[in-house]
């Protein structure tokens, strides 16, 4: 068996594309991990001795193929995802040339392909160097004027992904590319989910870039792109600044599981930034600097994003309803908590994290956050939940008493010292 798949390889550059297909599609089923014969893949990718790896002509020709028709590039991106997961793959889907490929073509609105391209990127960014890459990778960009798009990534060009007509004038501009995947991100949302793709103005949904952010944010120089004021229209350097954080916190409540445990996981990883928590807590009505930046921007005012997902239908007095955040203030009866106990924990923790600073504490406190997660305790089910918000409460309404370590390592929150402080339950982590 493993021999007549091997025979199929060469039919991969075979110039019928119906062939080629054929070829594709009987491979295909080996990609997944514990598949009998995966290892045809794999077969000389790690080197000899002290040479560098080599990349082998199948993956090499599955990555040309993601520009391919429609059937050909689908199966190919659903082959690469599948193979992603190998630390001897990954390699070679993060080289420069692919990776710029990739991007583009998710920023490209045409990409029919988008979001089986968003998962092998999420998948990509699993490992560090594909982040640090991501956060200095340029895109050239052409500006669009007449077209239904503003932009044209032109490395995004493919069979699935055809060029503007008539052709945009102009050279292309690099542009960083991390706030343009935002902005993608941004309008996947508004893609209505039983619409005709047809006639969307972006094929894609992009619900897994919030993995690759939330991937990105693990590192400190991935926390401090987020909290960085960037201009709001990545293609106006003149345009009002803006936190990238600021155009992501907003979808904790979105229906897909995906989209908003990313950005869960996001501003869990953004509060481990000390400096940043009153730039994350400010209303966006007061101008705030993150350092050591100098620039400042309108605050992020997550914490409604924050507390939102944990709100029941609780009634609350008068006098604890004005604290709260507007967005939280007389929620209708039929108000219900995140479903996933895992996105309440990260929510919880996110507070937990925000009560490091003095500031962070007391502005919390003065916004209704112990009245929320009161009624939440109520309702709790999952023990872990549980006593992530007993520590929470005790630091809202205790003594005074927090531990700060340095935000590369794992904070611990309490009082004073524990003997037990090796215990999981005790530690928040980056996710």
């Amino acid at each position: 068996m493993e021999a007549q798949l091997k025979e199929l390889i060469p039919f991969l550059r075979d110039k019928n594309p119906q062939v080629r297909q054929i070829a594709l599609s009987n491979l295909l089923g080996q990609t997944p991990e514990g598949s009998p014969h995966r290892n045809i893949f794999y077969h000389g990718l790690g080197g000899a001795g002290l040479q560098k790896p080599k990349e082998t002509d199948i993956i090499r020709d599955l990555k040309l193929l993601c520009r391919d028709q429609l059937a050909v590039a689908h199966d190919a991106f659903r082959a690469l995802v599948n193979l992603s997961d190998s630390p001897l793959v990954a390699p070679f889907l993060s080289e420069p040339a692919f990776l710029t490929f990739l991007v583009s073509y998710i920023l490209n609105a045409d990409a029919i392909l988008a979001d089986l391209a968003s998962m092998l990127l999420s998948n990509l960014t699993a490992s560090s160097s594909p982040c640090a890459a991501l956060l200095a990778l340029k895109v050239p960009i052409l500006k669009t004027p007449s077209s239904p798009s503003p932009l044209f990534p032109t490395l995004s060009r493919s069979g699935t992904c055809s060029a503007p007509v008539p052709y945009p004038p102009g050279e292309p501009q690099d542009i960083l590319a991390l706030p343009l995947l935002i902005d993608a991100f941004v309008e996947g949302a508004l893609i209505d989910p039983s619409g005709d793709r047809t006639s969307r103005k972006r094929k894609g949904e992009l619900h897994f870039l919030t993995s690759v952010f939330a991937n990105i944010s693990t590192s400190p120089a991935g926390r401090t792109f987020f909290v960085t004021p960037r201009p709001t229209n990545p293609l106006n350097p003149n345009s009002t600044n803006e936190y990238p954080l600021a155009k992501i916190a907003v979808f904790t409540e979105h229906q897909d599981t995906i989209r908003r445990g990313g950005v869960a996981s996001i501003l869990k990883n953004c509060a481990f930034s000390s400096q940043a928590h009153r730039a994350i807590l400010s209303p966006d009505t007061e101008a705030v600097v993150v350092p050591p930046s100098t620039l400042s921007a309108p605050g992020i005012e997550a914490l409604p994003y924050i507390l939102l997902p944990l709100a029941g239908p609780e009634e609350l007095d008068l006098e604890d309803q004005e604290k709260l955040p507007s967005a939280l203030q007389f929620l209708p009866s039929t108000k219900k908590r995140d479903p996933d106990p895992v996105l309440r924990l990260t929510f919880i923790e996110t507070l937990l994290l925000l009560c490091t600073t003095r500031w962070g504490r007391d502005y919390l406190r003065g916004h209704g956050v112990y009245e929320i997660v009161r009624g939440a305790h109520m309702e709790e089910t999952v023990d872990q939940v549980s006593e992530h918000i007993e520590r929470l409460v005790q630091l809202l309404q205790g003594d005074e008493g927090v531990e700060i370590v340095d935000e590369s390592e794992v904070v611990r929150i309490g009082g004073q010292e524990d003997d037990d402080d090796n215990d999981e339950d005790n530690r928040i982590e980056e996710v």
